[in-house]
């Protein structure tokens, strides 16, 4: 099958933009230490969208075909519509899952460093003031199967004696770490199928 001609420079650019980003992330690790604050960055955005985008990336040529919708045989239109189903199917609830976690944590930053007893939360440029002590309950919620394109997106809600409800998700780091650091209190486990914050 050929590829449209204006579809193959955007590949193309796509292609050089990732290679470029990979890179600079690879010769930056070499000079700096592991960071202690996590916020929305695009390489932790782009690892939890790499197999919903590939997935996307490859079946697009096939969903351009409904703009000839009126030239294709029945037969045609069927498989269409099961590659448009797969497709879809396992990329749009990761990019939900993946816009519900952008605008819940575009403006959180989390400083963690286990070594220093160090979790705080910031929202914006204010400090939400907490202590270990604070917490009346931990919920990690997890995915139930691992296998799925949305299975990496996980969240923490840290319920505090104020009635407040912070929400950490996996868009700002890897949680488990965090959940770690918070075994002595009270903490409840769950699975999903569908890890909506």
């Amino acid at each position: 099958m050929k590829i449209l001609p204006f579809l193959k420079p955007l590949l193309e650019a796509a292609a050089a933009v990732t290679l470029m980003a990979v890179g600079l992330r690879v010769i930056t690790n070499f000079f700096t230490r592991k960071s202690r604050v996590y916020r929305p960055t695009f390489l932790r955005q782009f690892a939890l969208l790499f197999w919903p985008l590939l997935c996307l990336g490859v079946g697009m040529p096939f969903l351009v075909s409904f703009f000839y919708l009126s030239t294709l045989a029945t037969y045609e239109l069927v498989l269409l519509v099961a590659i448009a189903a797969v497709v879809l199917g396992f990329s749009l609830p990761a990019f939900i899952l993946h816009s519900q976690y952008y605008a819940r944590n575009l403006h959180t930053t989390l400083v963690f460093d286990p070594k220093q007893n160090v979790l705080e939360v910031y929202e914006g440029r204010v400090r939400i003031p907490f202590g270990k002590s604070d917490l009346v309950k931990v919920e990690r919620v997890t995915c139930q199967s691992e296998r799925l394109f949305w299975s990496n997106y996980t969240y923490l809600k840290l319920h505090l004696q104020t009635g407040e409800v912070l929400t950490l998700t996996s868009l700002l780091t890897n949680l488990e770490p965090v959940t770690d650091f918070l075994r002595n209190t009270p903490l409840e486990r769950k699975q999903r199928w569908f890890c909506w914050a």
